[in-house]
């Protein structure tokens, strides 16, 4: 029985955990829950966003499964996702998106995965304020090692998950050095996987290419920022982030998480739609070595989305949160 580290969160994140944990019960997962407070909620009642018995419970367990978390606005408050990314050195993000039978969207044969650097770049939170000419540098910092250690894991990625191809997207372009050193490091580490193919495409370019002909992708790698922007693109192409997971993995440490928001206007209602943090909740398990246990949940989850009126509203359904999770439940085999 391993021991996780369990996060609700903030705002729906109780409810939607709480649908991992029923659903993860009857599927007898061999999981230990450890529930921690971290963001609004850990504020509030610790006087800290992220406590130290939250962070000694992460090095502890290694794995965390996270719920949304509200960071306040102002105050000097560092973003959450951000401080836990940097302190665990989880540098890898990664989103897998892929169509689901019974959530419609402008496209049917999107199944590619994202690698995005998680550490560096422009979300380094290096900058400097001149305030007498009221300008900032935001300081966008990019090592070699960096850049290595992410075209890597996409390239081992595409090696273990037997995927054709992976795309580095960049900027090299106008960005000389800092999406030069991407291209370099794509190059260095496809020598080791030659039986991985690979190309490139400017950043532009590729928001056009997954807005017209997304089917054509498979692996993409690329920096922090603008895997920002493509990760919410790509959700949106297979039915919005309430329906794909996410992963925070680094050499020794692995956060998952549900990368929608905290949604205030409707926590408590009992209509949240935790398909996300679920399937995030899966990739943790097939992270695990638990692969059967996780194929089952998945495929009760798609069983479940393949009927419209078992779905969450958002869905176009009738079901609330926990009829949801009782739906999964039922088709769990």
């Amino acid at each position: 029985m391993a021991v996780v580290t369990l996060i609700p969160g903030d705002g729906i994140g109780v409810e939607i955990i709480e649908s991992v944990k029923e659903i993860f019960k009857a599927a007898n997962a061999p999981i230990e829950w450890e529930e921690q407070l971290a963001g609004k909620t850990a504020l509030e009642k610790h006087g800290e966003l992220l406590p130290k018995s939250l962070l000694d419970s992460i090095e502890r367990n290694k794995i965390a499964l996270k719920g949304p978390v509200e960071t306040p606005v102002g105050g000097g408050f560092k973003s959450i996702n951000v401080t836990l990314r940097q302190i665990f050195d989880l540098y890898q993000n990664v989103r897998p998106c892929k169509n689901t039978v019974g959530i419609n969207t402008r496209f049917n044969d999107v199944d590619l995965v994202l690698f995005r650097e998680n550490t560096e770049g422009l979300y380094s939170g290096l900058f400097l304020y001149d305030e007498r000419l009221q300008i900032v540098d935001s300081v966008s910092r990019i090592s070699m090692k960096g850049c290595l250690r992410i075209v890597k894991a996409a390239f081992e990625y595409a090696k273990t998950h037997q995927r054709k191809r992976v795309t580095v997207v960049h900027k090299a372009n106008i960005l000389k050095k800092s999406g030069g050193m991407m291209l370099e490091a794509a190059q260095i580490a496809a020598k080791d996987y030659p039986d991985v193919t690979w190309n490139d495409k400017i950043i532009d370019n590729m928001c056009m290419q997954l807005v017209t002909k997304p089917e054509q992708f498979d692996v993409l790698v690329t920096s922090n920022l603008f895997g920002d922007i493509l990760s919410d693109l790509c959700a949106g192409l297979v039915g919005g982030l309430g329906v794909v997971a996410g992963a925070n993995i680094g050499d020794d440490v692995a956060i998952f998480e549900a990368v929608h928001g905290t949604a205030p206007d409707i926590a408590g209602k009992g209509i949240a739609n935790p398909t996300a943090v679920l399937r995030s909740a899966i990739l943790m398990l097939e992270y695990m070595g638990q692969k059967e246990v996780a194929k089952r949940i998945d495929n009760a989850i798609d069983k479940t989305l393949a009927v419209k009126e078992l779905c969450t509203g958002d869905l176009g359904g009738k079901a609330g949160t926990k009829e949801f999770t009782q739906n999964v439940i039922k088709n769990l085999e």
